[in-house]
């Protein structure tokens, strides 16, 4: 088999390499550099069935060969992050939905098998109702949110008119190893983390009751190659740890000081996906406790060494758009 992986040099795409090397597959990794890190598929180096193409999606002359011959197509490819996605909402719509149109596009012409593309749980906003099921109302708040929406829009309305067969999962809070260290101020293990390697307090937002639906990188490749692999096709999944967990059960898990910042505008109090529809269609179930999880990410802290290290007054300036657009 041969799969194609976009994004394959990030978070959660080079765990997705690392699984489909596992299974025996040929693998071919579209990747810009933007986000994703070469480093993270050091460790797959002069592997024969590995081969990294320095591409960007938002160009399909450039990716169409690519696809040539391919059976799967893993989308993992896009920008994240709220505040960016406020401050650059063009470079947010061209990577995710432009980006996405391209992908499907070449996946159709090259008659692959599947396309699994990785949706966010942030279009959901601030559901009504948890756990949240996919039926719930989509209320993206933040141009991220948008645009990943409309790139799923993109490749179900593939699926419906040129019977493209795909499967949207709609991801919730992935944690774990190489999870991402850019500049921006984002989630919420990568700022922990450095904070903890310098010593720092955890900078938590509000009163650290907020729960979120954490689920492990493994878990999230799993439940991708299951989908690829299933006979289910145009559904959309949520993918979830079966979990809710407070910033303050990982912050007692990291171990170490706190200080609070103040709570920001559009994000929920909980994430909390229902995952009644994937265990029951495709039989997965995630694996990884919160308390496994956040030992092995311990395990491998110093990846996050050059990672910036934030504080309240650097957080305040970075957030300063977050607040004047979504606090309205």
């Amino acid at each position: 088999m041969v799969s194609i992986v976009t994004g394959g040099c990030g978070f959660i795409g080079s765990h997705m390499v690392d699984r489909l090397l596992a299974e025996g597959h040929a693998v071919r990794v579209i990747d810009n550099w933007t986000t994703g890190r070469p480093e993270n598929l050091d460790h797959q180096k002069g592997n024969e069935n590995l081969t990294v193409y320095h591409m960007d999606i938002r160009n399909r002359e450039e990716i169409e060969p690519v696809f040539q011959g391919a059976d799967y197509v893993f989308h993992f490819a896009a920008l994240a992050d709220i505040v960016p996605s406020i401050q650059k909402p063009w470079d947010y719509y061209s990577s995710n939905v432009l980006g996405t149109y391209n992908v499907v596009e070449c996946a159709k012409q090259a008659g692959i098998k599947k396309l699994v593309y990785a949706a966010s749980s942030s279009c959901y906003g601030i559901p009504d109702e948890y756990p949240t099921k996919e039926t719930a109302e989509i209320r993206p708040q933040y141009p991220y949110a948008l645009t990943k929406r409309l790139g799923e829009e993109t490749v179900l309305h593939w699926g419906q008119v040129y019977g493209l067969p795909v499967v949207t999962l709609r991801l919730f809070n992935v944690y774990g190893t190489r999870s991402r260290t850019s500049g921006t101020y984002g989630a919420v293990f990568g700022v922990f983390l450095a904070q903890k390697l310098a010593g720092k307090p955890f900078t938590v937002v509000g009163t650290g009751e907020q729960t979120r639906d954490f689920t492990y990188v493994t878990d999230i490749a799993d439940a991708f190659y299951t989908a690829a692999m299933s006979d289910v096709v145009q559904d959309t999944f949520n993918v979830g740890s079966g979990g809710t967990y407070s910033v303050n059960q990982l912050c007692e898990l990291l171990g170490g000081e706190i200080t609070h910042i103040p709570k920001r505008p559009g994000e929920p109090d909980c994430t909390f996906a229902d995952t009644a529809k994937i265990e029951s269609r495709l039989g997965w179930k995630a694996k990884v406790t919160f308390e496994e999880g956040v030992q092995k990410v311990l395990e491998n802290i110093d990846y996050w060494r050059a990672a910036p290290v934030w504080t309240p007054d650097t957080i305040s300036t970075a957030t300063e758009d977050w607040f004047k657009y979504l606090g309205r």
